[in-house]
């Protein structure tokens, strides 16, 4: 079936900010789900679709620029919108820097903070929706025969049969059809599809060493 909803997570120390975001969000018709802190957030389950996080700098505890690091140090990519009372320019760097989506001051207008989280929402599904394409590509290159893909190194480093043939001492023959066989398996229509396929997977003929 179709894709998870999106979701918009709010954690913020303020609870009348936080109810006043998730009523905003519900009025265009988005989910949200609202953290008082740092830990309460960190031990919830993700939500399965589009996530982005309006989060408040600065918290008890743990502070929003904290869970950015962290998040950043822990490979999760979600899309950040910082919110805040007190700005100051070095901060804002710093969230900015981090890969923040925006960086917000209170009192802001309600269309800032939706086109901000429009753009993260966005930001996170052409995330997963690439994160989905290398992971097919991955299964697609895991069907290979140890065979192919050493084929398939020698082809988009850019030998010809012939040279391949040569290079792992099997017949001009043998290579044609391993090499149809693996095109047909990763489902590449010419080699410059494959060698883009052998790009994003980071794959590529390891060069014998010169001493």
């Amino acid at each position: 079936m179709g894709e998870a909803n999106p979701s918009v997570l709010v954690i913020d120390d303020d609870p009348e900010f936080r109810d006043s975001v998730v009523r905003l969000l519900r009025t265009v018709g988005l989910q949200a789900r609202q953290f008082s802190s740092v830990p309460d957030y960190l031990k919830a389950d993700p939500p399965e679709g589009p996530t982005c996080l309006v989060l408040d700098v600065r918290m008890p505890g743990r502070s929003g620029l904290e869970l950015q690091r962290d998040l950043a140090a822990a490979n999760r990519q979600v899309p950040i919108i910082f919110i805040t009372a007190h700005a100051d320019v070095p901060m804002t760097v710093q969230a900015m820097k981090g890969g923040a989506i925006e960086f917000l001051t209170k009192p802001f207008r309600d269309q800032d903070l939706l086109d901000a989280i429009e753009a993260g929402l966005a930001r996170d599904r052409a995330r997963r929706e690439s994160d989905s394409a290398v992971a097919a590509l991955r299964e697609r290159f895991d069907t290979l025969s140890s065979r192919e893909r050493e084929i398939m190194l020698h082809v988009v480093a850019g030998r010809l049969n012939k040279q391949i043939a040569n290079d792992i001492g099997i017949a001009e023959s043998t290579v044609k059809v391993h090499r149809s066989h693996l095109m047909r398996k990763m489902k590449a229509r010419s080699l410059p599809e494959l060698s883009r396929m052998a790009d994003i997977l980071n794959v590529k003929l390891q060069q014998p060493q010169t001493s």
